[in-house]
C-alpha cells in the first residue's frame, strides 16, 4: 500500500505537474503564431505526413525536417515519480479507504487534482495529432486510453487515418440528432449507430499493433534505468549495469550508462544516483515554493532579522539541497548536520542577507500555497529595514510582525501558548490591517514627484532647444509646426510655474506625449521623425 504520508505530501507538486511540463506547442498553434493561416490546409481532408510536411515546409518558408519537429509533438508520458496515473490512483483509492476525517478529505482532493491534471494531458495529447485534432469532440465520447493515443499517433497509413475519421463523422452526425429528442424508434436507430461507429472506432485501434508503440534498446536501457534510479535510491552504475535485463545487459557497458544517465533528471551523491523532479529544471520558483510549503520554513529572530530555509534529511536530502542550491544560485548550503534525534544527518539550504531572502520570496511568492503570509510579512519587514527605519511608526510594526509571523507559524498548533509570546488572539486582525506596504508606496510617490520637482529649469530650456534644432532640420508641415511650437510656449510656462515653487507643472515627458501624438496624427513614422541625431525626440 503506497505510504499515506508520501502521497499527502506529493499533492502541491502534482497540481502543477502538467503546467510544467516542457512540450511542443500542436501545429496549428505554431502557425496561428507565424500569422499564416494553414489549420485548413493540412486539416481539410486527412492527408499523409509526407503531404503535411511538404505543404508546412513549403508555407513557412523551412526545411522537411524543422517541419517534422512542428507535426511530431505528442507528449511525454505523464507519469508521478515513474508511476502512470491510472495505477496511482487506484493505489490512491485503496489508501484512502484506511483514512478517516482531514486525511481522508485531503486525500479525496488529492485524487480530484491528479484526474484533472490528466484529463488536461489527454486533452493535448489529442490536440498534438494534427489529423485527429478537428474531431476532438466525438473523440472524447469514445473509449479510449493514452496508449490508444499512441498508437492513434503512430498511425501513418492514410486509407487507416480516413477510417479513424469516418467512424468518428459518423458517430458525430449521428450523436447531434439525437440531442433533444424524445425517445422512440427513431431515436433508438441513432443510438444503433452511434454504437457501430464506437465499435468500427476500436477496430481500427486494435487492427494497430502492439509493436508500433515498440522502444529499441537504447530507449528501453535508459527506461529500465530511470526506473531503478527511482526505486532504489543512491545506486551506483555497476549495481545498474548488473541490474539489466540479458538482452540489455551484454549490449550496454558501465561508460554507456554513465552517459545516458546525463540526459536525464538524477543527482550524483558519492557516487550514487537520485531522481530529482523535473520541476526543480523547468520551474526552480515554483519546485522551490513547493518544497518551502511543506519542508521548509519563513521565520524571523527575536532582532527581526529575515530568515528562510530548506531542510532535507540523508543523502537523497544532501542531493536534493545541492541540486537546488545549483538551480537558485544563492544561499549557504549546510550538509551532514547532527539531528536532535540523532538520525540520518539533516541537510539544509539557508538564505540569510536581505537581498537573497528578498529575491527569493519575490519570485516564490506567486506559488506559495501556505507560507504566502510568512512571505509578504518578510517583504514588508525588509523594506521598512531598508528605507524607514526614522518612521515613528517603525519599532511597533516591527513588532507586530514579529507576532504575526508567530502566529503565522503556529495557529495550527492546539495548545499553544500565545500569552508567553505577548499575543492576544483578539489584535491578530488588527496587525494584519496595520500593514504598511501601502503607506510606503505612498511615501515613494510622493519623494517621486518632489525629486521631479527639483528638476533645474535648464532641463526645459535644453529640450525645448534641441527640439527647435530638429525641426529646423525636417521639412515639417506648417500645420503641424504651429502646433509643436503651441507645446513648447507651454513648456515656457512650466519654467515660470516651477520658478514660483508650484508642483502642478507640466512634465518634459508630458509635452513631449504631445507633440509625437501630433506627428503620429500627421502620419509622420519613426524614422521620419527628425533626422538630427542629438534630438530628443
Amino acid at each position: 500500500m503506497v505510504e499515506e504520508q508520501d502521497l499527502i505530501d506529493s499533492i502541491d507538486e502534482i497540481k502543477e505537474l502538467e503546467e510544467l511540463q516542457n512540450k511542443k506547442e500542436p501545429v496549428v498553434q505554431a502557425l496561428d503564431d507565424v500569422g499564416i493561416e494553414l489549420k485548413h490546409t493540412i486539416t481539410d481532408y486527412v492527408m499523409s505526413d509526407y503531404e503535411a510536411i511538404t505543404t508546412l515546409s513549403k508555407n513557412l518558408n523551412i526545411n522537411a525536417t524543422e517541419a517534422r519537429k512542428q507535426l511530431v509533438s505528442f507528449p511525454n508520458e505523464y507519469v508521478v515519480d515513474g508511476e502512470n496515473i491510472p495505477d496511482l490512483v487506484k493505489k490512491m483509492r485503496k489508501a484512502r479507504r484506511q483514512l478517516k476525517g482531514e486525511n481522508r478529505i485531503r486525500m479525496a482532493k488529492a485524487i480530484d487534482t491528479i484526474i484533472d491534471g490528466y484529463s488536461d494531458h489527454i486533452s493535448k495529447c489529442i490536440e498534438s495529432i494534427y489529423w485527429l485534432s478537428p474531431y476532438k469532440e466525438p473523440l472524447l465520447k469514445m473509449r479510449f486510453n493514452e496508449k490508444d493515443l499512441m498508437k492513434l499517433n503512430k498511425m501513418g497509413d492514410v486509407k487507416s487515418r480516413r477510417k479513424v475519421v469516418d467512424s468518428l463523422c459518423k458517430f458525430w452526425e449521428h450523436d447531434l440528432k439525437k440531442t433533444d429528442m424524445v425517445y422512440g424508434k427513431d431515436y433508438s436507430t441513432l443510438e444503433k449507430t452511434c454504437r457501430l461507429a464506437k465499435k468500427d472506432f476500436r477496430a481500427e485501434i486494435k487492427n494497430i499493433s502492439d509493436q508500433s508503440l515498440a522502444k529499441s534498446k537504447k530507449e528501453r536501457t535508459v527506461s529500465f534505468i530511470d526506473s531503478e534510479i527511482r526505486k532504489s535510491p543512491g545506486i551506483g552504475v555497476r549495481e545498474l549495469h548488473e541490474r539489466l535485463p540479458t538482452i540489455l545487459h551484454k549490449s550496454t557497458t558501465t561508460n554507456m550508462i554513465s552517459k545516458m544517465i546525463k540526459k536525464l533528471d538524477v543527482a550524483v551523491v558519492d557516487g550514487g544516483y537520485y531522481s530529482m523532479p523535473s520541476e526543480i529544471k523547468k520551474n526552480i520558483w515554483a519546485y522551490t515554493a513547493a518544497f518551502i510549503d511543506s519542508d521548509g520554513y519563513i521565520t524571523m529572530d527575536r532582532n527581526h532579522n529575515p530568515r528562510v530555509g530548506l531542510i532535507a534529511t540523508g543523502d537523497r536530502g544532501r542531493a536534493f539541497m545541492e541540486e537546488m542550491h545549483k538551480s537558485i544560485g544563492y544561499g549557504k548550503l549546510h550538509l551532514n548536520q547532527k539531528s536532535p534525534q540523532n538520525t540520518r544527518p539533516v541537510q539544509r539550504l539557508n538564505f540569510y542577507s536581505q537581498g537573497d531572502v528578498t529575491e527569493l520570496l519575490t519570485k516564490c511568492l506567486p506559488h506559495f500555497r501556505l507560507k504566502k503570509g510568512n512571505a509578504e510579512l518578510l517583504l514588508e519587514l525588509i523594506r521598512m529595514k531598508k528605507s524607514y527605519k526614522k518612521q515613528e511608526w517603525y519599532k511597533p510594526r516591527c513588532d507586530e510582525i514579529f507576532k504575526l509571523m508567530k502566529w503565522e507559524n503556529h495557529k495550527d498548533h492546539v495548545g499553544f501558548d500565545w500569552l508567553k509570546e505577548g499575543i492576544y488572539l483578539d489584535n491578530i486582525q488588527k496587525y494584519k490591517d496595520n500593514c504598511k506596504m501601502s503607506a510606503m508606496d505612498s511615501m515613494e510617490q510622493v519623494g517621486t514627484v518632489l525629486k521631479e520637482k527639483r528638476q533645474p529649469s535648464n532641463f526645459y530650456a535644453k529640450y525645448m532647444r534641441e527640439t527647435r534644432e530638429a525641426m529646423n532640420n525636417t521639412n515639417m508641415p506648417d500645420e503641424m509646426e504651429l502646433q509643436v511650437l503651441e507645446f513648447l510656449e507651454q513648456g515656457k510656462k512650466a519654467i515660470k510655474i516651477e520658478a514660483e515653487g508650484n508642483v502642478s507643472f507640466m512634465s518634459p515627458s508630458f509635452i513631449k506625449e504631445r507633440i509625437e501624438e501630433i506627428l503620429r496624427r500627421f502620419g509622420i513614422s519613426e524614422r521620419q521623425r527628425f533626422e538630427n541625431k542629438n534630438a530628443m525626440l
